[in-house]
């Protein structure tokens, strides 16, 4: 489903989803405060939530619509939030679970 063009998150740490996912290299290991709507929940692996989150922003063609989130908050799929948490690029967990970039260990609001 493609999600609606929401507003980016305000204040100095705001950066759209597309901004996160292009200029990774630039954000690695910056905080980072995004607003989305999750568009999927993989909940209690390895000790985390896991979720997609897009705003509108970016191209599916590239993958720059869709950002990884690990979080300890627990959200449902159409939850629109504000996150805040730590850019980490080239993250291999093994098995074949590679993420050229993600948001580690954000706090959520709703």
């Amino acid at each position: 489903p493609v999600v609606a063009k929401l507003a980016k998150a305000s204040g100095p740490e705001g950066r759209s989803v597309a901004e996160v996912v292009q200029t990774r290299t630039a954000l690695k290991d910056k905080t980072v405060l995004v607003r989305g709507q999750v568009v999927k929940v993989n909940a209690g692996i390895m000790g985390k939530n896991w979720l997609h989150v897009q705003d509108g922003s970016g191209a599916v063609k590239d993958g720059s619509h869709d950002v990884l989130v690990t979080t300890k908050d627990t959200a449902a799929v159409g939850d629109v939030v504000t996150l805040r948490g730590t850019v980490r690029t080239d993250v291999s967990l093994g098995s074949g679970y590679d993420y050229a970039v993600m948001v580690e260990n954000a706090a959520l609001r709703k």
